[in-house]
Protein backbone atom coordinates (compact mmCIF):
# COMPACT_ATOMS: atom_id res chain seq x y z
CA UNK A 1 0.00 0.00 0.00
CA UNK A 2 1.50 3.08 -0.60
CA UNK A 3 2.34 5.90 1.62
CA UNK A 4 -0.68 8.28 3.04
CA UNK A 5 1.76 10.78 5.35
CA UNK A 6 4.90 11.68 5.78
CA UNK A 7 7.21 13.61 8.39
CA UNK A 8 9.80 14.91 5.93
CA UNK A 9 12.48 15.94 8.97
CA UNK A 10 12.96 14.60 12.25
CA UNK A 11 12.48 18.11 13.73
CA UNK A 12 9.30 18.87 12.15
CA UNK A 13 5.97 19.41 13.88
CA UNK A 14 4.02 19.35 10.94
CA UNK A 15 2.83 16.17 8.92
CA UNK A 16 1.82 16.21 4.80
CA UNK A 17 -1.07 14.37 3.50
CA UNK A 18 -0.43 12.23 0.95
CA UNK A 19 -4.32 11.81 0.07
CA UNK A 20 -7.35 13.59 1.18
CA UNK A 21 -8.05 12.97 5.26
CA UNK A 22 -11.73 13.58 6.22
CA UNK A 23 -13.50 15.21 8.48
CA UNK A 24 -13.70 13.23 12.20
CA UNK A 25 -11.52 10.80 10.52
CA UNK A 26 -9.23 8.50 12.76
CA UNK A 27 -6.36 7.43 11.79
CA UNK A 28 -2.96 6.45 13.44
CA UNK A 29 0.56 7.80 12.31
CA UNK A 30 4.44 7.14 13.84
CA UNK A 31 2.19 5.68 17.31
CA UNK A 32 0.05 8.24 17.51
CA UNK A 33 -3.76 8.93 16.84
CA UNK A 34 -5.13 12.02 15.13
CA UNK A 35 -8.92 12.67 15.08
CA UNK A 36 -9.42 15.63 12.40
CA UNK A 37 -11.54 18.36 13.66
CA UNK A 38 -11.79 19.36 9.59
CA UNK A 39 -10.72 18.17 5.97
CA UNK A 40 -6.95 17.88 5.43
CA UNK A 41 -6.76 18.17 1.56
CA UNK A 42 -3.81 16.26 -0.01
CA UNK A 43 -0.51 17.91 -0.05
CA UNK A 44 -1.74 20.28 2.77
CA UNK A 45 0.03 19.67 6.45
CA UNK A 46 -1.58 19.07 9.71
CA UNK A 47 -0.69 19.62 13.21
CA UNK A 48 1.78 17.28 14.84
CA UNK A 49 0.27 18.71 18.27
CA UNK A 50 -1.93 21.29 19.77
CA UNK A 51 -0.19 24.99 19.09
CA UNK A 52 -0.94 28.31 21.45
CA UNK A 53 -0.44 31.79 19.55
CA UNK A 54 3.28 32.79 18.64
CA UNK A 55 4.89 29.30 18.36
CA UNK A 56 6.88 28.27 15.40
CA UNK A 57 6.05 25.65 12.90
CA UNK A 58 9.20 23.52 11.85
CA UNK A 59 8.86 21.75 8.22
CA UNK A 60 12.04 20.11 6.62
CA UNK A 61 13.32 21.21 9.58
CA UNK A 62 13.15 24.68 9.77
CA UNK A 63 10.96 27.34 10.94
CA UNK A 64 8.21 27.58 8.33
CA UNK A 65 5.69 29.97 9.61
CA UNK A 66 4.14 31.54 12.60
CA UNK A 67 0.75 30.45 14.93
CA UNK A 68 -1.55 33.46 15.12
CA UNK A 69 -4.52 31.26 15.82
CA UNK A 70 -4.70 28.29 18.45
CA UNK A 71 -4.16 25.18 16.59
CA UNK A 72 -5.08 21.98 17.76
CA UNK A 73 -3.96 18.68 17.06
CA UNK A 74 -4.86 17.32 13.75
CA UNK A 75 -5.93 20.59 12.99
CA UNK A 76 -4.88 22.21 8.87
CA UNK A 77 -2.66 24.73 8.07
CA UNK A 78 -4.07 27.80 6.86
CA UNK A 79 -3.55 31.22 5.73
CA UNK A 80 -5.90 32.20 8.67
CA UNK A 81 -3.77 30.34 11.40
CA UNK A 82 -0.33 30.53 9.89
CA UNK A 83 1.58 33.59 8.96
CA UNK A 84 5.03 33.25 7.50
CA UNK A 85 7.91 33.63 9.64
CA UNK A 86 11.46 32.38 8.84
CA UNK A 87 14.99 32.17 10.35
CA UNK A 88 17.54 34.84 10.59
CA UNK A 89 21.09 34.42 9.05
CA UNK A 90 24.44 35.78 8.88
CA UNK A 91 27.19 35.88 6.99
CA UNK A 92 29.39 33.38 9.66
CA UNK A 93 30.17 29.78 8.69
CA UNK A 94 30.21 26.44 9.29
CA UNK A 95 32.44 23.96 7.87
CA UNK A 96 30.79 22.07 5.16
CA UNK A 97 30.84 18.54 3.81
CA UNK A 98 29.42 17.41 0.32
CA UNK A 99 28.85 13.38 0.17
CA UNK A 100 28.86 13.01 -3.73
CA UNK A 101 26.65 10.97 -5.43
CA UNK A 102 27.72 7.92 -7.25
CA UNK A 103 28.71 8.84 -11.07
CA UNK A 104 30.73 6.20 -12.41
CA UNK A 105 27.62 5.07 -14.43
CA UNK A 106 27.98 8.46 -16.69
CA UNK A 107 31.58 8.79 -16.20
CA UNK A 108 32.70 7.91 -19.72
CA UNK A 109 29.64 8.94 -21.40
CA UNK A 110 29.41 11.66 -23.76
CA UNK A 111 26.41 13.79 -25.31
CA UNK A 112 26.08 15.07 -28.81
CA UNK A 113 26.21 18.61 -28.95
CA UNK A 114 27.28 21.34 -30.17
CA UNK A 115 31.49 22.60 -30.28
CA UNK A 116 31.93 26.73 -30.86
CA UNK A 117 34.91 28.00 -31.67
CA UNK A 118 36.01 29.85 -28.50
CA UNK A 119 35.59 26.57 -26.40
CA UNK A 120 31.70 26.75 -25.76
CA UNK A 121 29.75 23.98 -25.29
CA UNK A 122 26.17 23.99 -26.65
CA UNK A 123 23.15 21.89 -26.79
CA UNK A 124 21.31 23.45 -29.79
CA UNK A 125 22.40 25.39 -32.56
CA UNK A 126 19.81 28.41 -33.08
CA UNK A 127 20.08 32.09 -35.24
CA UNK A 128 17.97 34.51 -33.25
CA UNK A 129 16.12 37.85 -34.68
CA UNK A 130 15.90 40.21 -31.60
CA UNK A 131 14.50 43.92 -31.57
CA UNK A 132 16.87 46.38 -29.45
CA UNK A 133 13.00 47.98 -28.40
CA UNK A 134 9.46 46.90 -28.60
CA UNK A 135 8.35 48.94 -31.26
CA UNK A 136 10.63 46.52 -33.46
CA UNK A 137 8.14 43.90 -32.29
CA UNK A 138 6.10 43.83 -35.25
CA UNK A 139 9.16 43.54 -37.66
CA UNK A 140 10.24 40.86 -35.70
CA UNK A 141 7.12 38.93 -36.49
CA UNK A 142 6.81 39.75 -40.47
CA UNK A 143 10.26 38.34 -40.75
CA UNK A 144 9.23 35.33 -38.55
CA UNK A 145 6.06 34.70 -40.91
CA UNK A 146 7.98 35.36 -44.11
CA UNK A 147 10.82 32.76 -42.95
CA UNK A 148 8.17 29.85 -41.43
CA UNK A 149 6.40 30.40 -44.72
CA UNK A 150 9.38 29.43 -46.67
CA UNK A 151 9.41 26.50 -45.04
CA UNK A 152 5.85 25.84 -45.95
CA UNK A 153 3.24 27.90 -44.00
CA UNK A 154 0.88 29.87 -46.56
CA UNK A 155 0.61 33.88 -46.67
CA UNK A 156 1.33 35.88 -49.61
CA UNK A 157 2.97 38.64 -48.60
CA UNK A 158 6.15 40.58 -50.63
CA UNK A 159 8.26 39.25 -47.16
CA UNK A 160 7.42 35.23 -47.85
CA UNK A 161 7.94 35.89 -51.24
CA UNK A 162 11.24 36.74 -51.13
CA UNK A 163 12.38 34.00 -48.49
CA UNK A 164 10.68 31.14 -50.42
CA UNK A 165 12.42 32.58 -53.66
CA UNK A 166 15.57 32.54 -51.30
CA UNK A 167 15.37 29.16 -51.02
CA UNK A 168 14.43 27.91 -53.60
CA UNK A 169 17.38 29.14 -55.26
CA UNK A 170 19.45 27.93 -52.52
CA UNK A 171 18.00 24.42 -52.79
CA UNK A 172 18.39 24.73 -56.47
CA UNK A 173 21.38 25.80 -56.54
CA UNK A 174 21.23 27.54 -60.28
CA UNK A 175 22.74 31.03 -61.28
CA UNK A 176 19.08 33.48 -60.82
CA UNK A 177 19.38 37.44 -61.71
CA UNK A 178 21.56 38.54 -59.09
CA UNK A 179 20.14 42.32 -59.61
CA UNK A 180 16.41 41.46 -58.84
CA UNK A 181 17.42 39.12 -55.80
CA UNK A 182 20.15 41.68 -54.71
CA UNK A 183 22.51 38.18 -54.06
CA UNK A 184 25.42 36.87 -55.82
CA UNK A 185 25.17 33.58 -57.79
CA UNK A 186 28.03 32.07 -55.08
CA UNK A 187 26.08 33.23 -52.28
CA UNK A 188 24.65 29.50 -52.98
CA UNK A 189 25.81 26.52 -52.30
CA UNK A 190 24.17 22.94 -52.76
CA UNK A 191 22.04 21.13 -49.61
CA UNK A 192 23.80 18.28 -48.22
CA UNK A 193 19.94 16.76 -48.02
CA UNK A 194 16.71 17.28 -48.43
CA UNK A 195 16.44 19.79 -45.25
CA UNK A 196 16.95 23.06 -46.39
CA UNK A 197 19.56 23.61 -43.12
CA UNK A 198 19.40 20.13 -41.44
CA UNK A 199 22.23 20.95 -39.23
CA UNK A 200 20.26 24.31 -37.61
CA UNK A 201 17.72 23.46 -35.01
CA UNK A 202 15.66 26.56 -36.24
CA UNK A 203 15.31 30.44 -36.13
CA UNK A 204 14.07 31.78 -32.92
CA UNK A 205 12.57 35.40 -32.91
CA UNK A 206 12.55 37.05 -29.87
CA UNK A 207 10.09 39.82 -29.04
CA UNK A 208 9.86 41.55 -25.55
CA UNK A 209 8.38 44.80 -24.27
CA UNK A 210 11.33 47.03 -23.16
CA UNK A 211 14.09 49.11 -24.39
CA UNK A 212 12.56 52.15 -24.11
CA UNK A 213 10.58 54.16 -21.58
CA UNK A 214 11.82 52.94 -18.66
CA UNK A 215 14.89 54.00 -17.04
CA UNK A 216 18.57 53.89 -17.76
CA UNK A 217 19.09 50.86 -15.57
CA UNK A 218 16.61 48.72 -17.35
CA UNK A 219 17.78 49.60 -20.68
CA UNK A 220 21.56 48.33 -19.58
CA UNK A 221 20.26 45.24 -18.22
CA UNK A 222 18.03 44.47 -21.23
CA UNK A 223 21.31 44.88 -23.20
CA UNK A 224 23.63 42.96 -20.62
CA UNK A 225 20.63 40.31 -20.92
CA UNK A 226 20.47 39.95 -24.92
CA UNK A 227 23.98 39.83 -24.98
CA UNK A 228 24.35 36.58 -22.68
CA UNK A 229 21.88 35.14 -25.21
CA UNK A 230 23.78 36.23 -29.11
CA UNK A 231 27.02 34.82 -27.03
CA UNK A 232 25.17 31.88 -25.82
CA UNK A 233 27.05 28.57 -26.69
CA UNK A 234 23.35 27.83 -28.47
CA UNK A 235 23.48 30.54 -30.84
CA UNK A 236 25.31 30.82 -34.02
CA UNK A 237 24.50 34.08 -34.80
CA UNK A 238 21.85 37.17 -34.11
CA UNK A 239 19.43 39.25 -36.42
CA UNK A 240 19.47 43.01 -34.18
CA UNK A 241 16.41 45.10 -35.51
CA UNK A 242 16.85 48.46 -33.88
CA UNK A 243 14.63 51.90 -34.26
CA UNK A 244 17.74 54.39 -33.47
CA UNK A 245 16.21 56.64 -30.91
CA UNK A 246 15.68 54.28 -27.79
CA UNK A 247 17.48 53.96 -24.47
CA UNK A 248 18.95 50.45 -25.74
CA UNK A 249 21.56 51.85 -28.28
CA UNK A 250 22.83 49.39 -30.19
CA UNK A 251 26.42 51.30 -29.02
CA UNK A 252 25.12 49.76 -25.61
CA UNK A 253 24.19 45.72 -26.83
CA UNK A 254 28.02 46.02 -28.74
CA UNK A 255 29.56 47.47 -25.68
CA UNK A 256 28.42 44.61 -23.78
CA UNK A 257 28.82 41.74 -26.48
CA UNK A 258 32.61 43.17 -26.22
CA UNK A 259 33.10 42.18 -22.88
CA UNK A 260 31.75 38.70 -23.44
CA UNK A 261 33.07 38.39 -26.60
CA UNK A 262 36.04 40.14 -27.62
CA UNK A 263 37.09 38.43 -30.87
CA UNK A 264 33.80 39.20 -31.60
CA UNK A 265 33.41 35.27 -32.72
CA UNK A 266 29.49 35.56 -32.71
CA UNK A 267 28.64 36.73 -36.08
CA UNK A 268 25.66 39.62 -35.33
CA UNK A 269 23.84 41.83 -38.39
CA UNK A 270 22.82 44.85 -37.27
CA UNK A 271 19.48 46.52 -38.55
CA UNK A 272 18.57 50.04 -37.53
CA UNK A 273 15.05 51.34 -38.90
CA UNK A 274 15.42 55.44 -39.05
CA UNK A 275 18.94 54.76 -41.07
CA UNK A 276 17.27 52.54 -43.85
CA UNK A 277 14.17 55.00 -44.25
CA UNK A 278 11.37 52.66 -45.23
CA UNK A 279 10.48 49.34 -43.53
CA UNK A 280 10.89 47.57 -46.69
CA UNK A 281 13.96 48.50 -47.30
CA UNK A 282 15.26 47.47 -44.00
CA UNK A 283 12.93 44.35 -43.70
CA UNK A 284 14.66 43.25 -47.07
CA UNK A 285 18.21 43.21 -46.05
CA UNK A 286 17.59 41.99 -43.14
CA UNK A 287 15.96 38.95 -44.39
CA UNK A 288 18.81 38.28 -46.94
CA UNK A 289 21.18 39.06 -44.39
CA UNK A 290 19.75 36.29 -42.22
CA UNK A 291 19.45 33.90 -44.70
CA UNK A 292 22.90 34.20 -45.69
CA UNK A 293 23.99 33.67 -42.36
CA UNK A 294 22.06 30.88 -41.86
CA UNK A 295 24.30 29.18 -44.04
CA UNK A 296 27.05 29.76 -42.29
CA UNK A 297 25.40 27.96 -39.30
CA UNK A 298 24.24 25.48 -40.87
CA UNK A 299 28.28 24.13 -41.52
CA UNK A 300 28.13 23.45 -37.66
CA UNK A 301 27.39 19.81 -36.70
CA UNK A 302 26.91 18.59 -33.16
CA UNK A 303 29.74 15.73 -31.85
CA UNK A 304 30.71 14.15 -28.84
CA UNK A 305 31.11 16.09 -25.99
CA UNK A 306 31.93 15.69 -22.16
CA UNK A 307 29.16 16.26 -19.43
CA UNK A 308 31.34 18.13 -17.72
CA UNK A 309 29.97 20.53 -20.66
CA UNK A 310 26.50 20.63 -18.99
CA UNK A 311 25.17 24.04 -17.40
CA UNK A 312 21.97 23.48 -16.30
CA UNK A 313 19.77 25.79 -14.48
CA UNK A 314 16.97 24.80 -12.18
CA UNK A 315 13.41 26.68 -11.93
CA UNK A 316 10.18 25.81 -10.67
CA UNK A 317 6.70 26.84 -11.63
CA UNK A 318 2.84 26.39 -10.31
CA UNK A 319 4.52 24.78 -7.30
CA UNK A 320 2.24 22.83 -4.90
CA UNK A 321 2.64 20.96 -1.97
CA UNK A 322 4.55 18.38 -3.27
CA UNK A 323 6.88 19.67 -4.92
CA UNK A 324 9.34 19.76 -2.60
CA UNK A 325 8.71 15.74 -1.70
CA UNK A 326 9.32 14.97 -5.16
CA UNK A 327 10.39 17.35 -8.08
CA UNK A 328 12.83 19.42 -6.53
CA UNK A 329 14.59 16.96 -4.39
CA UNK A 330 14.64 14.85 -7.48
CA UNK A 331 15.99 17.29 -9.71
CA UNK A 332 18.48 18.56 -7.09
CA UNK A 333 20.26 14.89 -7.35
CA UNK A 334 20.36 15.75 -11.05
CA UNK A 335 22.12 18.29 -11.06
CA UNK A 336 24.53 17.04 -7.85
CA UNK A 337 25.47 14.47 -10.21
CA UNK A 338 25.97 16.31 -13.27
CA UNK A 339 28.49 18.69 -10.92
CA UNK A 340 29.90 15.63 -9.82
CA UNK A 341 30.99 14.88 -13.37
CA UNK A 342 32.20 18.35 -13.53
CA UNK A 343 29.09 20.19 -14.71
CA UNK A 344 27.32 23.36 -13.59
CA UNK A 345 24.30 24.18 -12.06
CA UNK A 346 22.90 27.21 -11.56
CA UNK A 347 19.93 28.43 -8.73
CA UNK A 348 18.12 31.12 -8.47
CA UNK A 349 14.46 32.61 -7.56
CA UNK A 350 15.82 34.71 -4.45
CA UNK A 351 12.67 35.15 -3.07
CA UNK A 352 12.10 31.27 -2.94
CA UNK A 353 15.52 31.33 -0.89
CA UNK A 354 13.86 32.89 2.18
CA UNK A 355 14.47 31.03 5.55
CA UNK A 356 17.21 28.65 3.94
CA UNK A 357 19.96 31.57 3.57
CA UNK A 358 22.05 30.15 6.53
CA UNK A 359 22.03 26.60 4.68
CA UNK A 360 23.55 28.03 1.50
CA UNK A 361 25.69 30.69 3.70
CA UNK A 362 27.07 27.41 5.39
CA UNK A 363 27.93 26.03 1.86
CA UNK A 364 29.63 29.10 0.21
CA UNK A 365 33.02 27.70 -1.00
CA UNK A 366 34.80 31.35 0.22
CA UNK A 367 33.83 33.87 2.62
CA UNK A 368 33.77 36.69 -0.27
CA UNK A 369 30.78 34.45 -1.33
CA UNK A 370 28.71 34.69 1.85
CA UNK A 371 28.54 38.33 1.97
CA UNK A 372 27.46 38.74 -1.62
CA UNK A 373 24.58 36.78 -1.29
CA UNK A 374 23.99 38.11 1.69
CA UNK A 375 24.23 41.61 0.09
CA UNK A 376 22.58 40.60 -2.96
CA UNK A 377 19.40 39.13 -0.88
CA UNK A 378 19.32 42.35 1.26
CA UNK A 379 19.41 44.62 -1.52
CA UNK A 380 16.34 42.60 -3.44
CA UNK A 381 14.52 42.47 -0.51
CA UNK A 382 14.84 46.63 -0.14
CA UNK A 383 13.91 46.71 -3.60
CA UNK A 384 10.66 44.81 -3.02
CA UNK A 385 9.74 46.92 0.03
CA UNK A 386 10.65 50.02 -2.48
CA UNK A 387 7.64 48.93 -4.28
CA UNK A 388 4.99 48.08 -1.64
CA UNK A 389 6.07 44.38 -1.28
CA UNK A 390 7.98 41.43 0.85
CA UNK A 391 9.17 37.66 0.42
CA UNK A 392 5.94 36.96 2.36
CA UNK A 393 3.95 37.93 -0.24
CA UNK A 394 5.61 35.28 -2.93
CA UNK A 395 3.06 32.31 -3.26
CA UNK A 396 0.47 32.37 -5.56
CA UNK A 397 -3.09 31.48 -4.54
CA UNK A 398 -2.65 28.42 -6.75
CA UNK A 399 0.48 28.09 -4.38
CA UNK A 400 -1.50 28.54 -1.66
CA UNK A 401 -4.67 26.42 -2.45
CA UNK A 402 -2.18 23.63 -2.89
CA UNK A 403 -0.72 23.34 0.48
CA UNK A 404 2.51 26.19 0.36
CA UNK A 405 0.79 28.52 2.97
CA UNK A 406 3.88 30.51 3.50
CA UNK A 407 6.91 31.60 1.64
CA UNK A 408 9.39 29.98 3.83
CA UNK A 409 7.04 27.03 3.61
CA UNK A 410 7.59 27.49 -0.23
CA UNK A 411 11.26 28.07 -0.39
CA UNK A 412 12.46 24.97 1.67
CA UNK A 413 11.37 22.81 -0.88
CA UNK A 414 12.10 25.12 -3.74
CA UNK A 415 15.43 25.17 -2.59
CA UNK A 416 15.99 21.87 -2.91
CA UNK A 417 16.18 22.05 -6.89
CA UNK A 418 19.64 23.37 -6.01
CA UNK A 419 20.86 20.27 -5.00
CA UNK A 420 23.49 19.65 -1.87
CA UNK A 421 26.85 20.38 -3.60
CA UNK A 422 28.84 23.71 -2.27
CA UNK A 423 28.35 26.94 -3.79
CA UNK A 424 30.84 27.98 -5.81
CA UNK A 425 29.62 31.32 -7.60
CA UNK A 426 26.90 34.23 -6.51
CA UNK A 427 26.37 36.24 -9.30
CA UNK A 428 23.73 38.92 -9.71
CA UNK A 429 21.08 39.35 -12.57
CA UNK A 430 22.95 38.94 -16.00
CA UNK A 431 26.25 37.91 -14.89
CA UNK A 432 27.39 34.98 -16.95
CA UNK A 433 28.82 31.95 -15.22
CA UNK A 434 32.50 31.41 -15.35
CA UNK A 435 32.71 28.44 -12.58
CA UNK A 436 31.83 24.51 -12.53
CA UNK A 437 29.85 23.54 -9.72
CA UNK A 438 26.43 24.96 -7.83
CA UNK A 439 26.10 28.64 -8.85
CA UNK A 440 23.64 31.21 -7.38
CA UNK A 441 21.82 33.71 -9.23
CA UNK A 442 19.35 36.62 -8.46
CA UNK A 443 16.51 36.44 -10.22
CA UNK A 444 12.93 36.88 -9.03
CA UNK A 445 10.79 33.84 -8.27
CA UNK A 446 8.39 34.57 -11.56
CA UNK A 447 8.42 31.60 -13.70
CA UNK A 448 9.14 33.36 -16.97
CA UNK A 449 11.75 36.21 -16.17
CA UNK A 450 13.75 33.83 -13.61
CA UNK A 451 13.66 31.00 -16.70
CA UNK A 452 14.94 34.00 -19.29
CA UNK A 453 18.04 34.94 -16.76
CA UNK A 454 19.13 31.75 -16.19
CA UNK A 455 19.66 31.11 -20.09
CA UNK A 456 20.85 34.79 -20.50
CA UNK A 457 23.68 33.45 -17.56
CA UNK A 458 24.47 30.53 -19.48
CA UNK A 459 22.32 27.37 -19.01
CA UNK A 460 22.61 25.17 -21.64
CA UNK A 461 19.27 22.68 -20.03
CA UNK A 462 16.64 24.38 -17.97
CA UNK A 463 15.09 21.56 -15.27
CA UNK A 464 11.77 22.59 -14.10
CA UNK A 465 9.34 21.15 -11.79
CA UNK A 466 5.86 21.86 -11.82
CA UNK A 467 3.05 20.47 -9.31
CA UNK A 468 -0.01 22.42 -11.21
CA UNK A 469 1.11 22.70 -14.78
CA UNK A 470 2.55 25.19 -16.18
CA UNK A 471 3.55 25.53 -20.38
CA UNK A 472 6.85 27.60 -20.02
CA UNK A 473 9.75 27.20 -22.51
CA UNK A 474 12.67 28.92 -24.14
CA UNK A 475 13.67 29.94 -27.27
CA UNK A 476 17.16 28.82 -27.39
CA UNK A 477 17.49 26.59 -24.69
CA UNK A 478 15.34 22.95 -23.99
CA UNK A 479 13.05 23.38 -20.63
CA UNK A 480 12.07 20.06 -19.47
CA UNK A 481 9.20 19.97 -17.33
CA UNK A 482 9.29 17.66 -14.15
CA UNK A 483 5.46 17.48 -12.30
CA UNK A 484 5.36 16.54 -9.07
CA UNK A 485 2.31 14.50 -8.92
CA UNK A 486 1.40 11.88 -11.38
CA UNK A 487 -2.34 13.59 -11.82
CA UNK A 488 -1.16 16.55 -13.24
CA UNK A 489 1.02 14.24 -15.35
CA UNK A 490 -1.36 12.21 -16.86
CA UNK A 491 -3.94 15.38 -16.95
CA UNK A 492 -1.34 17.80 -19.11
CA UNK A 493 1.46 15.24 -20.35
CA UNK A 494 1.35 17.70 -23.32
CA UNK A 495 3.36 20.10 -21.47
CA UNK A 496 5.05 17.69 -19.12
CA UNK A 497 8.19 15.53 -20.13
CA UNK A 498 8.92 13.42 -16.92
CA UNK A 499 6.43 11.94 -13.52
CA UNK A 500 7.91 12.50 -10.43
CA UNK A 501 4.68 11.54 -8.87
CA UNK A 502 5.65 7.71 -7.71
CA UNK A 503 8.58 9.27 -5.04
CA UNK A 504 5.42 11.11 -2.98
CA UNK A 505 3.72 7.30 -2.75
CA UNK A 506 6.85 5.35 -1.76
CA UNK A 507 6.34 3.73 -5.34
CA UNK A 508 9.60 4.08 -6.90
CA UNK A 509 13.11 5.12 -5.34
CA UNK A 510 14.48 8.78 -5.50
CA UNK A 511 18.17 7.28 -6.56
CA UNK A 512 16.62 5.64 -8.86
CA UNK A 513 14.37 7.90 -10.97
CA UNK A 514 16.95 10.41 -10.67
CA UNK A 515 18.82 7.64 -12.93
CA UNK A 516 16.08 7.94 -15.27
CA UNK A 517 16.00 11.52 -15.59
CA UNK A 518 19.64 12.35 -16.02
CA UNK A 519 19.16 9.39 -19.38
CA UNK A 520 16.67 11.41 -20.77
CA UNK A 521 18.51 14.63 -20.11
CA UNK A 522 21.14 12.96 -22.11
CA UNK A 523 18.46 12.62 -25.11
CA UNK A 524 17.31 16.20 -24.97
CA UNK A 525 20.72 17.91 -24.68
CA UNK A 526 21.93 15.10 -27.87
CA UNK A 527 18.89 16.56 -29.69
CA UNK A 528 17.52 12.99 -29.67
CA UNK A 529 14.30 13.91 -27.28
CA UNK A 530 12.30 17.00 -27.87
CA UNK A 531 10.89 18.39 -25.08
CA UNK A 532 7.38 19.11 -24.75
CA UNK A 533 7.52 22.86 -24.45
CA UNK A 534 9.51 23.25 -28.01
CA UNK A 535 7.53 21.01 -29.55
CA UNK A 536 4.69 23.68 -28.45
CA UNK A 537 6.87 26.08 -29.84
CA UNK A 538 6.69 27.69 -26.36
CA UNK A 539 9.77 30.19 -26.46
CA UNK A 540 9.22 32.93 -23.55
CA UNK A 541 11.53 35.50 -23.07
CA UNK A 542 10.68 38.55 -20.22
CA UNK A 543 13.32 40.40 -19.42
CA UNK A 544 13.33 41.32 -15.57
CA UNK A 545 12.51 45.01 -14.30
CA UNK A 546 14.21 45.10 -10.77
CA UNK A 547 12.26 45.12 -7.58
CA UNK A 548 9.05 44.82 -9.19
CA UNK A 549 8.75 40.97 -9.13
CA UNK A 550 8.87 38.41 -6.55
Amino acid sequence: MSRQFLKIHPDDNLIVALRDLQKEELIEFAGEEYLFPEKVKAKHKFAIRDFAVGEKLIQYGITVGEVVKPIVKGGVITVENTRHSSESYCAGSEEYHWEQPDVSRWQNKTFQGIKRSDGQIGTANYWIVVPLVFCQNRNIERMKVALQDALGYRNETHYIDLARNLVSHYQNAQNHDSESMGLASDDFIAPPRDLVFPNLDGVKFITHTAGCGGTRDDALALCKLLAGYIHHPNVAGATILSLGCQNAQMSLLQDELTKLDPNAITPVQWYEQQAYGTERKMLDAAIKGTFKGLQEANNVKREALPLSGLKIGVECGGSDGFSGLSANPLIGRVVDKIVALGGTSILGEFPELCGVEQNLLNRCARPELRSRFTQLMQAYEAHALAAGATFDMNPSPGNIRDGLITDAMKSAGAALKGGAAPVEDVLDYTEVVTRPGLNLLCTPGNDVESTTALVGSGANLVLFSTGLGTPTGNPIVPVMKISSNTKVYERMHDIIDFNAGPIVTGERDLEALSNELLDLCLEAVSGQYLVKARRLEQDDFIPWKRGVSL
